[in-house]
C-alpha cells in the first residue's frame, strides 16, 4: 500500500502555514513518521478562520498524520533537542526565511555535519539564492508577482486571485517530489542533500504552457474570463438555470456540439471551422452557441452532449460538488475525531493505489501534544525532557 510507502522514515518538519506543510501532508500520508516543531505561539494557520472550539481549520486540514512538539528554538536546551532530532532524521523540511535556521545552528551545513545521509529541504518564497531571496512572500502576493493574477479574472475587470491557495498547494507538492527524488538518489550514493521549493518558481511552472506561448508569439496575456486562451469552445456557456464547462473543440467533438444543439450549419462556417479561425471569431462564436442553449437547462445539455461524447461537466458550488457521484465514490471525505475540536470532515488523502483510500492515522496535533512522547523517543533522560516539556501532573 502507498499509505506505507514511507513507514520507517523519520521527518522533521519546521514549516508553518500553508507551502511547508503541504510538503511534510504528503509525506506524512505516504506513510512517514513526520514529527512537526512550532513555537510556543504555534503555527500562524492554527491562527487562520475558520475555528471549531478554537481550533484553526486551516491547520486541522494540512497536519493529519502528524505528531507535534513545541521546542523555542531560542532556548539552548530547546535547539539541544532540535538537533538531537535531525541527527536521527531522514528528512529536514523547514520554511523559514533563508538565514534564519543558520542562526540557530540549524542550517544544512552543520547539521549534515552529524547526519550526511539527511535530506533537507527549505521551502521560501523567492528561492535560497539571489537578490529576492531575503523577501518575505504569501500565496496572494505570489500570485501577483508571478503572472498569475494578471490572467485571471474576468476582462476588463478588476484583478482576482484564485480563491484558493494554489501557489502554496503546488509549492508544497513539488517540494515532496523533491524530497522522494533525493531519497531515491541517496539509495544509490548513501549520501543526503539541500533541495529546495520557491513559491514563485512553483508559480511560475504552474503557468509553463501559458509562459511557453508567450514566448513563442510575444503576446502579452490577459485576463479571458474562464476561457481557454489556446482553444474553443473550451469555456463555460450559459443555459436557462445556470452554466456549463465544455470542452468541444476537437474536429468530432465540434461537429458533434454543431449538430446536438441544432445548429449543423456552424461547423461548415469559415469562421469557425477550425481552431485557429474559431479564436479569432470567438465572441460572435458563443454569442450564436449560447443563442441555443440558453432555452434549456443544464440537465437537458448535460445528457445530451454526454450522449454524442462531449466533454462537459455543471460548474458546481462546494454543497454539490460534496453530494457529487464522483465525490462521493471516491470516498474524498472523511470523519476525524480531534481531541479539541471533535468529530470533523475532511477531504482525505488522494495519495494511493487503485481501489486504496487509506483514512487518517491521526488528527492535527494540538499544541505540543507529543512534546514529551518524542523526545523520550529520542533516549533523552527525564531530567532534559523536563527542561524542554516540564512534566504536567498527568506525566507525574
Amino acid at each position: 500500500m502507498l499509505a506505507n510507502a514511507l513507514q520507517g522514515l523519520r521527518v522533521i518538519d519546521f514549516t508553518q502555514v500553508m507551502a511547508g506543510p503541504t510538503c511534510t501532508l504528503c509525506l506524512a500520508d505516504l506513510g512517514a513518521d513526520v514529527v512537526k516543531v512550532e513555537a510556543p505561539s504555534g503555527d500562524l494557520s492554527r491562527a487562520l478562520s475558520p475555528w471549531v472550539n478554537g481550533e484553526g481549520v486551516p491547520f486541522l486540514a494540512l497536519n493529519r498524520n502528524k505528531r507535534g512538539i513545541v521546542l523555542d528554538l531560542k532556548q539552548p536546551s530547546h535547539r539541544k533537542a532540535a538537533q538531537e532530532l535531525i541527527a536521527q532524521a531522514d528528512v529536514l523540511v523547514e520554511s523559514f526565511r533563508p538565514g534564519v535556521m543558520a542562526r540557530f545552528g540549524l542550517d544544512y551545513a552543520t547539521v549534515s555535519a552529524d547526519n550526511p545521509r539527511l535530506i533537507y529541504c527549505s521551502v521560501s518564497a523567492y528561492g535560497q539564492q539571489g537578490a529576492s531571496k531575503d523577501l518575505p512572500g504569501v500565496d496572494g502576493v505570489l500570485q501577483a508577482v508571478s503572472g498569475l493574477i494578471s490572467v485571471t479574472g474576468a476582462p476588463d475587470g478588476e484583478p482576482c486571485k484564485v480563491p484558493v491557495p494554489v501557489v502554496d498547494l503546488v509549492t508544497g507538492s513539488l517540494a515532496a517530489i523533491s524530497v522522494l527524488a533525493a531519497l531515491q538518489d541517496r539509495l544509490r550514493t548513501g549520501k543526503g542533500q539541500h533541495v529546495e521549493a520557491s513559491m514563485f518558481a512553483s508559480a511560475i511552472a504552474l503557468q509553463h504552457v501559458s509562459f511557453a506561448s508567450y514566448f513563442a508569439d510575444g503576446l502579452v496575456p490577459g485576463p479571458q474570463g474562464n476561457a481557454a486562451p489556446y482553444s474553443t469552445p473550451n469555456e463555460a456557456l450559459r443555459c436557462a438555470d445556470g452554466w456549463i464547462m465544455v470542452a468541444a473543440y476537437h474536429p468530432a467533438r465540434w461537429q458533434a456540439l454543431c449538430t446536438v444543439i441544432g445548429a449543423p450549419e456552424l461547423a461548415c462556417d469559415p469562421r469557425f471551422a477550425e481552431n485557429r479561425s474559431r479564436l479569432q471569431h470567438r465572441q460572435a462564436l458563443l454569442d450564436l452557441l449560447q443563442m441555443h442553449m440558453v432555452p434549456h437547462p443544464r440537465a437537458y445539455w448535460l445528457e445530451k452532449f454526454a450522449a454524442v461524447d462531449i466533454i462537459c461537466g455543471p460548474i458546481n458550488d462546494y454543497a454539490e460538488v460534496s453530494q457529487s457521484h464522483a465525490f462521493v465514490e471516491a470516498e474524498l471525505a472523511e470523519r476525524v475525531q480531534h481531541p479539541v475540536a471533535g468529530a470533523l470532515t475532511l477531504t482525505r488523502s488522494v495519495l494511493g493505489a487503485v481501489g486504496e483510500r487509506p483514512a487518517a492515522r491521526r488528527a492535527a496535533p494540538t499544541l505540543g501534544e507529543h512534546t514529551r512522547e518524542v523526545l523520550a523517543g529520542l533516549g533523552m533522560p527525564a531530567a532534559a525532557i523536563d527542561a524542554v516539556a516540564p512534566a504536567s501532573p498527568s506525566h507525574t
